[in-house]
């Protein structure tokens, strides 16, 4: 990260030193750990949930290829019109998010990051053409409930049975991921660029989202990994109609190739509101009131509960070999101290210790320094609160043991 970079996060940073970030700043990468775009991939993961963010990344890198595929055109002193006359129709006609790039009326574009409605009726008459059915994603499942079994797109004659799924993450089967980071978004911030870029490049784009992300595992071609997501019946897209090899040539071809910069947005944006409204929030009570994942918490239990009962043995045998001298037994708070530590801290997903260090996990007994401002201010108050019931309990439970009078069997 250069010098400029560190100080726009900084004045980023301070923007929020008094509420957590929102999820248009975390996909933009304006936000730091622990409620960073990594972290947020991560918690994902966790959940076997992470293909829904890296099809919305993917689509955003796609939707930058065609950015810059117009600049490049406008550098060059042609304008779309000349360039891409299909395009320029398709556009102007039906409305595209490309609007100001390529020179039409500023007012058809729309935000990558979605506040608004999630389909329009362009995009609807757009998203017909590639075989999706016409309804808006209004009506489709609340999204983000627990996803089924693998399944394929639901045919016209699936759709008087029941869903496979009614949310948008993988349909893959895979279990959640406790351990491993598997792999790193597949969507670069900065496009490589060696040549200058075609449509066939565009193509080739939308051709690899369409056929990870949307196509049934028996579609794949090419050998690709499928991670097919779920989608709404209205925004399905169930096949596509060109390929990467090949020119299109006759006049319908050309008309689906203009529509291939527009082709995912709909999607993009049910999928952002998806995020959005379910697995956003779980993340930030996650990250921004605890500092453990979950199989660490678990350690803590299972520590905690030998622990305790270490400790009550202990006591118990004290009282009833009636050792003495009865200060003897203030050396309980100990291991009652530790045991309720780690039963407190798998309760509120929590470790006091750790924040007093600045720590966060990112996995199972990873760590990394917490940097943003609220977030560490927030865990520092849960955490001081932790430590005074901790020592409030343990305190109480060595002094019990200690008044009860010992009776030797």
């Amino acid at each position: 990260m250069t010098a400029d970079d560190q100080h726009q996060q900084d004045d980023w940073a301070s923007s929020r030193t008094n509420r957590l970030p929102s999820f248009t700043e975390v996909l933009s990468r304006r936000t730091r750990p622990p409620v960073d775009l990594f972290m947020f991939y991560l918690f994902l993961q966790r959940e076997g949930a992470e293909d829904i963010l890296d099809f919305w990344l993917d689509v955003q890198q796609h939707e930058n290829l065609c950015r810059a595929y117009f600049k490049d055109v406008r550098k060059s002193g042609r304008t779309i019109k000349e360039d891409w006359p299909q395009y320029w129709e398709y556009a102007r006609r039906r409305g595209s998010i490309y609007g100001t790039v390529v020179g039409i009326n500023p007012e058809t574009k729309r935000s990558t990051a979605s506040t608004g409605e999630l389909l329009t009726e362009n995009e609807k008459r757009q998203l017909a053409a590639f075989g999706m059915s016409e309804g808006t994603a209004s009506t489709s499942p609340r999204p983000l409930e627990q996803a089924t079994a693998r399944g394929t797109p639901a045919s016209p004659q699936e759709e008087t049975n029941p869903p496979r799924s009614s949310t948008p993450f993988s349909l893959s089967g895979r279990t959640p991921t406790l351990f491993n980071i598997r792999r790193a978004s597949r969507a670069p911030t900065i496009i490589p660029r060696s040549s200058a870029i075609t449509r066939m490049d565009l193509v080739s784009s939308a051709e690899r989202i369409f056929y990870r992300y949307l196509s049934p595992a028996g579609n794949m071609v090419n050998s690709q990994e499928n991670h097919e997501i779920y989608l709404p019946p209205s925004l399905r897209i169930n096949s596509f109609p060109l390929s990467s090899s090949q020119e299109p040539k006759t006049q319908t071809e050309l008309n689906m190739l203009a529509q291939i910069p527009d082709m995912f947005h709909a999607q993009k944006e049910y999928c952002f509101k998806a995020m959005e409204q379910d697995a956003f929030p779980r993340f930030l009570r996650s990250k921004a009131f605890g500092n453990l994942t979950p199989i660490s918490a678990l350690v803590r239990l299972i520590a905690g509960l030998i622990t305790l009962w270490v400790g009550l043995s202990v006591a118990f045998s004290l009282i009833f070999l009636d050792v003495q001298p009865r200060s003897k037994r203030l050396f309980l708070y100990l291991p009652f101290t530790f045991a309720i530590l780690f039963l407190i801290s798998h309760q509120y997903e929590l470790d006091p210790i750790l924040v007093f260090l600045g720590q966060s996990e990112t996995t199972p007994f990873r760590t990394l320094t917490v940097r943003e401002p609220y977030v560490r201010k927030l865990l520092l108050g849960r955490a001081i609160w932790v430590t005074i019931l901790v020592a409030a309990l343990s305190t109480g439970l060595t002094l019990l043991f200690w008044a009860v009078p010992g009776h030797r069997l």
